[in-house]
């Protein structure tokens, strides 16, 4: 009895199916689904690992001397009394600059350099420092080869020469191979 029901029943479905067909097909649905790609790092995003810029960062170097390391803010292109345009052999088109501040607080005599800062590219390369100084680079200079003691400071700009297009996404401090400093620039 049951089989005579469901068979009925399923005679009745295509039946009522058929009655209702007009013969032209059925409106078809097309649904739209936009996908947004997700955004991959830029230098306006700040890498993981590294320091707010601005933040101040506690170090220890080999011979003990506590210091203090700050990135105060990254310039690109320089606004200040521009040198000349970077001569090419220098790698860059735009002139560029690091505020940075550097003290010992404890433990011994420190010498400070401009050689220990450096730029790096989301796409893996890097920009030393030029080494240049005096005559009309950007002012006040940080010290090429200073000594400061416990309690002093060495502060000033460090100049890049950069590719006025590109956009450096850290600013590293790396005086030796065992300590390195990185700090996030963003846009």
């Amino acid at each position: 009895m049951n089989l005579t029901r469901a068979a009925g029943a399923a005679l009745l479905v295509a039946v009522a199916a058929t009655a209702c067909s007009s013969g032209t097909p059925a409106p078809r649905a097309t649904v739209t689904k936009t996908v947004y790609p997700t955004p991959e790092a830029t230098p306006s995003q700040e890498p993981d690992d590294a320091l707010k810029m601005g933040t101040v960062a506690p170090v220890q170097d080999e011979q003990g001397v506590h210091l203090t390391i700050q990135a105060v803010d990254y310039q690109q292109p320089y606004k200040g009394p521009r040198p000349q345009k970077p001569d090419s052999s220098l790698g860059g088109d735009t002139w560029a600059t690091a505020r940075i501040k550097v003290c010992d607080v404890s433990g011994g005599i420190l010498t400070v350099d401009q050689a220990a800062w450096s730029l790096s590219y989301p796409d893996g390369t890097s920009i030393d420092v030029t080494g240049l100084t005096g005559g009309d680079m950007p002012k006040p200079e940080f010290p090429a080869q200073k000594t400061i003691t416990v309690g002093q400071c060495a502060a000033g700009l460090v100049s890049f020469a950069v590719p006025g297009k590109k956009r450096p996404a850290r600013l590293t401090y790396q005086p030796t191979d065992t300590t390195t400093v990185e700090w996030a620039i963003t846009q």
